[in-house]
């Protein structure tokens, strides 16, 4: 457990491993594709794989996370540690549930991607401890309600869309909820009758 704690500490304060603005179209390009080289040299394990807790893939053609995980436990020592993704600048046209995956995230950008339907960001509730999001850029920023909608989701966000989260901002959504999500219905079995 110290050697894994040591890797985490390790990794906690590494760059990110960064593949943008490479033209890469398919998440399995990335292990054939070398990374940008950054200031900071990404330490590696015994085993050979980068200590990192984040990955850069802004600024490709990606439209699809197909391989995502096992591409990231190729590459990563502790891929389950992943704690920040930036898919920013990509052809994604949805929120690809593998990013549900990673509990540890605290920060996706996803901004200037093609994502079309405000309910994607329905995906991301399950992640507890994730804090910062980018949005802005996609279609589903024209959509009314956009900021409030996604902070009514993800009340746990501290940042969305490079934009610190106000009190107002909570309040707002809350507000916001309340007169636009119908509650479910409770259906009545035959029984009841």
């Amino acid at each position: 457990m110290s050697m894994r704690w040591d890797c985490c500490k390790i990794s906690l304060r590494a760059p990110p491993l960064d593949y943008s603005f490479r033209g890469i179209s398919f998440i399995q390009d990335l292990l054939t594709e070398e990374p940008r080289a950054g200031l900071k040299v990404i330490k590696r394990s015994a085993g050979g794989k980068l200590l990192t807790q984040a990955v850069r893939l802004n600024n490709n053609t990606i439209n699809e996370l197909t391989d995502f995980t096992s591409t990231m436990e190729q590459l990563l020592e502790y891929p389950d540690e992943l704690s920040w993704v930036d898919l920013s600048f990509n052809d994604l046209p949805t929120i690809d549930p593998v990013l549900t995956t990673y509990p540890q995230l605290r920060a996706l950008n996803l901004h200037g991607n093609s994502i079309q339907s405000l309910s994607e960001v329905d995906k991301l509730a399950v992640l507890p401890c994730l804090r910062t999001l980018t949005l802005h850029g996609n279609p589903i920023e024209e959509e009314k309600g956009y900021r409030s909608y996604v902070l009514s989701v993800l009340p746990q966000l501290k940042s969305f869309d490079f934009s610190g989260v106000t009190k107002q901002d909570r309040s707002t959504a809350t507000i916001w909820r309340r007169m636009n999500v119908k509650p479910k219905k409770v259906k009545k079995r035959q029984d009841d009758y």
